[in-house]
């Protein structure tokens, strides 16, 4: 099987996965994208080095307390009282480790734990909680399904565009095949896209769409230059190869990791 194929097969799979559990219901979108975070989590920590449970700990708790009050039938006091509980002695803990750690390890340890709630845990737990936004209990597929749609279309037409017109370097430093033109390209398609989502996905409007295009144009190719970045620092290709012809979970989510938080705070704003 050629690379071109298997990339396109895994790649097919893959986005019909993430598509089927966002349609079906808001149980399976939620414990997807749970899955996906512990698997981005483990990429990530190999990728920096740490070897720590805090931050599965940490990242289970904080992504529980926050998004399961999505649920209307859980009582929201047993939520704080015990979540809330456990997630502070989780970090309380994680902080006491470093008394177990080498003098010159300290920073560096605790660090990268943190680093980790903020880079993977945090845009993971705020993706979830997008769907929600605009009504109290109902899950709204159709706003994380366009947002993903314009996330794909932002990579792969700044892909083409790049492969097939681009010349000046955007920055080489960190990713050499990223260009100016291709940035150009995949803006422009994903503004496209989304007056045609506005059509279709009528929970938000033109304008909302419009927005939400640009912060995934801007916000996802800073996301994706930020993962090269660390991918350099660790003199790696890819964050693993869990996706045949892709490389790992977080390769696929960089873009969006990065673009959720902004979508998301953009959206609490308006709605």
């Amino acid at each position: 099987m050629t690379n071109f194929i298997k990339r396109a097969l895994s790649g097919v799979i893959f986005a019909g996965v993430l598509i089927f559990s966002i349609l079906y219901s808001k149980i399976s979108f939620i414990t997807l994208f749970f899955i996906l975070m512990i698997f981005c989590l483990y990429e990530f920590k190999k990728m920096i080095q740490l070897k720590s449970i805090f931050p599965y700990l940490i990242g289970t708790l904080l992504f529980i307390f926050v998004n399961i009050m999505g649920f209307e039938d859980i009582p929201k006091k047993m939520i704080f009282e015990y979540v809330g509980v456990a997630l502070f002695l989780t970090i309380f803990i994680s902080f006491a480790s470093i008394l177990f750690a080498k003098k010159e390890e300290v920073i560096s340890h605790l660090g990268k734990i943190f680093l980790s709630i903020i880079y993977i845990v945090v845009p993971f737990t705020l993706i979830v909680k997008i769907p929600f936004l605009n009504t109290t209990f109902n899950y709204v597929n159709t706003t994380i399904l366009g947002v993903f749609l314009l996330i794909w279309t932002n990579d792969t037409f700044a892909y083409l565009v790049g492969k097939n017109f681009g010349k000046h370097k955007l920055l080489e430093r960190i990713s050499p095949n990223k260009t100016i033109e291709g940035f150009i390209g995949g803006m422009f398609f994903t503004f496209t896209l989304s007056y045609f989502l506005a059509q279709q996905f009528t929970t938000l409007s033109l304008v909302q769409w419009i927005v939400i295009a640009g912060i995934v144009s801007i916000f996802g190719v800073l996301g994706d230059l930020i993962e090269s970045m660390f991918k350099r620092q660790a003199g790696v290709k890819d964050s693993s190869n869990f996706i045949p012809g892709h490389g790992g979970f977080l390769d696929r989510f960089d873009s969006v990791i990065f673009a959720a938080p902004f979508i998301f705070i953009y959206l609490q704003f308006v709605q």
